[in-house]
């Protein structure tokens, strides 16, 4: 066991060296208190609101976080707009150029509904995001291509179905996401939920790539290896609260997986030096939940191992604080 303990150690530290932040020592709380303070505002005069969120800003990254946390804090995101947009993507998923043509008309819908009500679906906040950034000269870029969560992108990608962007400060490329970082929506009450996620700020590339796979490789930004589609499609499938906690899931590499009855498993995560190893929890159904036989640390790197000890096929979530953060499958042989 210690062998295969070390080799795996040994992997994340090959494969998983961070990107830091180059604006760890920013202090955004008055950025975020220009948000604040414009809170409710409308779309009208976009250079207005740009102005009374960044005039008093001295650095582009403060300047770009007013913005981006206004944002994510006013406009609301619209979910029978999202599902109508998904159920022609899959009228139309054999014939891609039809689909361009009846989403270029829709878009009109998209950002008058923007405009005047102040709710959208990913291209609008994109959008707005790249409008007002520009008007405070601040490089902006939309980025398209898939977004992976539990209803999209399994197995095969669909049509291109999600925007974020990447944004230019101190001289590097950063991305972010203000349509996932903003909230969700209530299905039971069909009401938008504003609860901002600050992960999806200038989040970490590898991290970042784990749902969002750009048209364009080059904005990935990863250094070295680029994830294809087929290992984009194949990794666990994880959730906006593993972009909050900032962790990064490194082995398995694949959702689904095959293992032997009573053998040992372990799932490798990257987290900071913070992150509290009691609340990590294996769930292996809807209604068991147990916590791991062991958990190792050694720097940023966290091990769970756990054992099945029947046979059968699982769904495993990985749950951390009680917020699932990373599912897998397995099948359990004998």
């Amino acid at each position: 066991m210690k062998y295969l303990l070390a080799f795996v150690l040994l992997f994340i530290t090959l494969q998983t060296n961070s990107q830091v932040s180059d604006f760890k020592n920013i202090n955004f709380n008055k950025a975020d208190n220009n948000a604040k303070k414009s809170k409710g505002r409308n779309l009208q005069n976009l250079p207005l609101l740009t102005y009374d969120l960044t005039s008093n800003l001295k650095t582009d990254v403060e300047k770009f976080r007013a913005i981006y946390k206004w944002i994510c804090s006013n406009v609301k995101g619209d979910y029978n707009m999202h599902r109508k947009v998904r159920r022609k993507r899959n009228k139309y998923k054999n014939d891609s150029n039809s689909f361009l043509k009846w989403n270029k008309e829709y878009s009109k819908t998209v950002f008058k509904s923007l405009l005047e009500d102040k709710k959208t679906m990913c291209t609008g906040y994109a959008y707005l995001l790249k409008t007002m950034t520009s008007i405070a000269n601040v490089d902006c870029k939309i980025i398209n291509g898939y977004g992976r969560n539990n209803s999209a992108n399994i197995g095969k990608l669909s049509i291109p179905n999600h925007s974020w962007n990447a944004v230019f400060l101190n001289n590097k490329w950063y991305l972010v996401d203000a349509t996932w970082a903003s909230g969700y929506t209530d299905l039971n009450k069909n009401k938008f939920i504003f609860d901002y996620n600050d992960g999806y700020f200038l989040t970490e590339p590898k991290l970042f790539v784990k749902n969002h796979l750009p048209l364009n490789k080059k904005w990935m930004l990863l250094e070295n290896k680029i994830t294809t589609a087929k290992e984009f499609l194949n990794a666990p499938l994880i959730y906006s609260k593993i972009i909050k906690h900032k962790i990064t899931p490194v082995l398995p590499k694949k959702m689904e997986n095959k293992i032997s009855k009573n053998e040992e498993i372990t799932f490798a995560l990257k987290a900071s030096e913070s992150i509290d190893l009691s609340k990590f929890k294996v769930q292996t159904s809807l209604t068991r939940t147990v916590k791991p036989i062991s958990i190792l640390r050694k720097k940023d790197s966290i091990l769970i191992l756990h054992k099945f000890k029947i046979k059968g096929f699982y769904d495993v979530h990985i749950l951390y604080k009680n917020d699932v953060i990373v599912t897998y499958t397995f099948n359990v042989q004998k």
